[in-house]
């Protein structure tokens, strides 16, 4: 019994994979063309409709918008100019700019934290095997798979000022009524909150994936050696979840920086500006201003910032390896 190569092709044996009784086997992937050159057709028939897709929808916009940050485009305007950097230079004096910036590191502050320690803790309560396991897996994660619309809606009643269960349960207290998204000073900390409730759950699974993949025989040794639960928990589960850690902490500060929606439908910004993200003014400067070059350079300038902090904590995580 031989092995034959197709047609038009010499077959490249690999010396390794002789068999007794004179069988051969194919090295797979190394079939040549005669003279030598290898066929990368049937490779680029499948690499070509998603490089087609890429090129289309992440390439080109990147670039033309690029190219839109340096002109005066608008969507009021047919004739564009090019302006060079000055788009770029009145981004960095207005003021408007620096207000949402700071208004999305602030939410990123209040949301992120939370969002690593809870998911930590619920994952922790899960895999320690209280009963109920599919309950609790449920009750945790299922608000993760709710579109941001029905989120919202859910939580407008629950800040509802006069009927909303939020201020029924303070009322309960003997404490006043809060205005949750009409209040400067709690209006981020209300979004915070609802994004918390809704985002916990993806952290909590990667946090539980990671416990189930722990060994048991450094728990057994040290149960044998006379460790307590909490001293397992500081000694060996915590320290062999740094690595999610950092992963799950990287991936919530990008994804709070990149907050839109909730807050849009919430508050649009409000009250005052206290709650408007950086990519809600640029939302608001190219489609309601119709300034679409203007916009341009505030995304890219912000992109650019995402683009450092993501560099930063990939360094102090291979520091902290």
């Amino acid at each position: 019994m031989t092995t034959t190569a197709p047609p038009g092709a010499d077959a490249v044996t690999d010396p390794a994979s002789e068999r007794p009784g004179g069988l051969r086997r194919l090295s797979l992937g190394r079939v040549r063309r005669r003279g030598g050159r290898t066929s990368h057709g049937p490779g680029l028939v499948f690499v070509l409709p998603f490089a087609l897709v890429f090129a289309v929808f992440l390439v080109w916009p990147l670039v033309h918008g690029l190219w839109m940050s340096f002109t005066d485009s608008s969507l009021a305007l047919r004739d564009t100019t090019f302006v060079g950097f000055d788009n770029y230079a009145e981004a960095f004096g207005d003021p408007d700019v620096w207000s949402s910036l700071g208004n999305t590191v602030v939410f990123t502050a209040l949301s992120s934290v939370p969002l690593v320690l809870i998911a930590l803790a619920m994952a922790l309560l899960v895999h320690s095997g209280i009963a109920g396991q599919w309950v609790w897996r449920l009750a945790f994660f299922a608000p993760y798979l709710l579109p941001v619309t029905v989120v919202t809606l859910i939580w407008t009643w629950l800040y509802q000022p006069e009927l909303g269960l939020a201020n029924q349960f303070l009322d309960t207290l003997g404490v006043g009524p809060v205005g949750w998204l009409s209040d400067e000073s709690v209006a981020m900390w209300s979004i915070a909150a609802l994004t918390v409730w809704w985002t916990v759950g993806f952290n909590f699974l990667l946090y539980l994936a990671t416990l189930q993949s722990l060994p048991s025989t450094s728990y057994e040794a040290a149960a044998l050696d006379g460790a307590g639960a909490w001293r397992r928990l500081w000694s060996i589960t915590l320290p062999q979840l740094r690595r999610t850690t950092a992963l799950v902490a990287m991936l919530q500060v990008l994804a709070s920086l990149k907050v839109f929606d909730q807050i849009y439908i919430l508050t649009k910004g409000g009250p005052n500006g206290s709650t408007r993200p950086v990519l809600e003014y640029v939302y608001d400067v190219g489609f309601t201003g119709y300034r679409l070059g203007y916009a341009s350079a505030i995304s890219y300038l912000f992109f650019a910032l995402v683009i450092v902090v993501s560099l930063v904590q990939l360094r102090l995580f291979r520091q902290e390896d």
